[in-house]
Formats: structure tokens, sequence, C-alpha cells
């Protein structure tokens, strides 16, 4: 099989795909190595193919949700991070990404899309397991989740339990914070 022709199946593989797949299972699924699939995945994304890399696998995000998006600030210790994903989850929401502003570096994104408590465990669990620092080290806490909701609702009631927890940086707190 060519190269084209492989990625043109990982591609229409990845659009089937209802939930994560894993590298492994794609690279068996293609008779490839799971290093061949990493490097057609960032080939993909460089052609401009939005691919996500979460915990669970490779998935595509799906075009047809008409969920909104919105972005949260929030500042906690590596501690803070299970009661943080915990009230989004527990309130319908969905983190898709957690990102840091490096001094040096800028904006440093990485993908999770957890959708649910499993999800957080399989997370915190692999974090563990790999001994990796949260990116908020970065930052002293203070980092941004790109969250999806099904309405405005839910997001409302995500910033309130977030805002109880003292993880929500309000407005006032991050002007504040870049003075």
């Amino acid at each position: 099989m060519h190269t084209e022709e492989r990625r043109h199946l990982l591609l229409a593989r990845l659009k089937q795909a209802k939930q994560p797949l894993t590298g492994t299972k794609l690279a068996r699924e293609l008779r490839v190595s799971r290093q061949i699939i990493v490097g057609d995945i960032s080939i993909l994304r460089a052609e401009g193919t939005q691919i996500f890399a979460t915990p669970r696998g490779y998935i595509l995000p799906d075009a047809a949700e008409t969920a909104m998006m919105a972005t949260l600030v929030c500042r906690h210790d590596a501690l803070g991070m299970e009661k943080e994903l915990q009230a989004v989850v527990d309130n319908g929401g969905s983190i898709l990404d957690v990102i840091v502003e490096h001094p040096v570096y800028g904006p440093i994104r990485g993908d999770l899309l957890i959708e649910s408590r499993r999800d957080i465990s399989r997370f915190l669990t692999k974090m563990k397991k790999c001994q990796a620092n949260p990116l908020l080290v970065v930052t002293g806490g203070i980092h941004m989740h790109t969250v999806r909701v099904p309405d405005e609702e839910t997001l409302s009631a995500i910033r309130h339990d977030l805002k109880d927890l003292g993880i929500l940086v309000t407005d006032d707190e991050e002007q504040q914070s870049r003075k």
C-alpha cells in the first residue's frame, strides 16, 4: 500500500469512528508501525485536517455537533485538577484541551477530550504512571480550557461550580495578573 493510500484509509477510519482510536489499533488495522501512524497524523494535520490526540486515542471533531464552545481561565495547583475536571463533566460539559501561555514559546496546547469521570480517572492514572507534570506548572497554576457544552445553562453551571471551588479566574483577576 502506498503512503497516500494509507493516509486516505487512515482519515476514512477516523471519520467513521465514534470513539477515539489508539495509534496501536490503527497501526494494526493498516499493518504498519505505530510510529508510522504518528507520522501520518502529523502530515494530515499539516495539510489542515483537525485531529485531536487525546489520552484515549485519535479522533476527529464532530462537525455536525451544534454544541457551544467556551474558553475558561482557571487557576489551581496539581491537587485541584481532579475537582476542576469533575466540575465540568458533572455539569454536562466536555474538556477539549488545556492551554498555557509560556513566557518564551507562547501558547502551548494539549488535547484532552475528557467527557466523563471515567475519562478523568484514565487521564489522572496516565499522568501518575508517566510521572508527568501538568502544563499548569509552567504558569504557576494559570491555564485555560476549551470546553464544549450543549447550552448556555450548562456553561453557567460549570462557571458557578468552578467559582465556588476557587478555580475560575474572573475577568478582574485576569486583568490584575497581567499588570
